[in-house]
């Protein structure tokens, strides 16, 4: 009974809704003369249609490999900073840690739309102050919002906002660490580097096994901060990601079921991947217990 609550919950806004995109993908409206009248339209079974069509999507696909090059920059980089700064807390000499550590974390609670409002009016040449300072000392002002550095200046935001929640996930996981263990390396005459590579790095595998996770899923479902910035630049269409596109095919070209297609595929191929990157760190850990 404590679980029924839960249980409509989620077949009301996630096993439903799911569901019924899955069956919008396998439908598409079939139009009879000049589509007027109250006939005229009709939806139809469209089986595997919209699916072949969406593979075949030349647009569906270069977004996706911008996808791929922008998770390239992202995720490498927030993990390293995360893990980090996740060491620099958890030494000994540190200070003022709590402040420190709501420092970091703070960007992870503004919501992505806003932060990449305020960072796109920092990259705005015209309205940023760094542009500016430039101009007064006679330096280059160059366009973040163009060509390859747009990339760094997408990866920028998401590194900014995301990077605070892994380490927190890395810095629990270092303070569950016994000290125990670090006294007996102390005692082998373990200085701190060795201790952070020899010792921490390997106890906190698995969060960043987490860590690294949550951070494809969120790199394969990038959308509020291009959407955001494509008003201030045209380098970014409306089709840059995969889910621009297929927020733009059903809401901007008003079709539905294609669109629907195009989101089961990202759903799945989503699955697909976190599945066999789980799999593939679960045998590696079984194997180094087994040694």
């Amino acid at each position: 009974m404590f679980l029924v609550p839960a249980i409509v919950l989620f077949l009301l806004f996630f096993a439903l809704p799911i569901g019924y995109a899955v069956w919008l993908s396998f439908r598409k409206v079939r139009v009879s003369g000049l589509g007027l009248g109250a006939g005229a339209r009709q939806e139809v079974w469209a089986g595997l249609e919209n699916y072949t069509g969406a593979l075949s999507d030349s647009e569906l696909l270069h977004g996706a490999l911008r996808v791929l090059g922008y998770g390239c920059l992202v995720v490498p980089v927030m993990l390293g900073l995360a893990l980090l700064f996740a060491l620099m807390l958890d030494a000994e000499r540190a200070r003022l840690t709590p402040f420190t550590r709501l420092a970091i974390f703070l960007p992870y609670a503004v919501p992505g739309v806003v932060a990449a409002l305020l960072w796109g009016f920092l990259y705005l040449p015209s309205v940023s102050p760094f542009s500016f300072v430039l101009d007064a000392l006679g330096l280059p002002q160059p366009d973040l919002l163009d060509g390859g550095p747009l990339y760094a200046a997408l990866s920028n935001i998401a590194v900014w906002g995301g990077t605070g929640f892994n380490m927190i996930v890395i810095y629990t996981a270092l303070r569950a660490v016994p000290a125990e263990v670090y006294e007996a390396a102390k005692l082998d005459g373990a200085t701190p580097l060795q201790i952070a590579l020899r010792i921490k790095i390997p106890m906190v595998a698995p969060s960043l096994v987490l860590t690294f996770f949550f951070s494809i899923i969120a790199t394969l479902q990038v959308f509020s901060e291009p959407t955001t910035l494509k008003p201030l630049t045209n380098s970014v269409s409306t089709t840059w990601s995969p889910l621009m596109k297929v927020y733009q095919d059903a809401f901007g070209n008003g079709d539905i079921h294609a669109a629907a297609a195009q989101a089961t595929l990202i759903a799945v191929a989503t699955l697909v991947l976190s599945f066999g990157f789980l799999r593939t760190a679960n045998r590696r850990t079984k194997q180094e217990a087994g040694r």
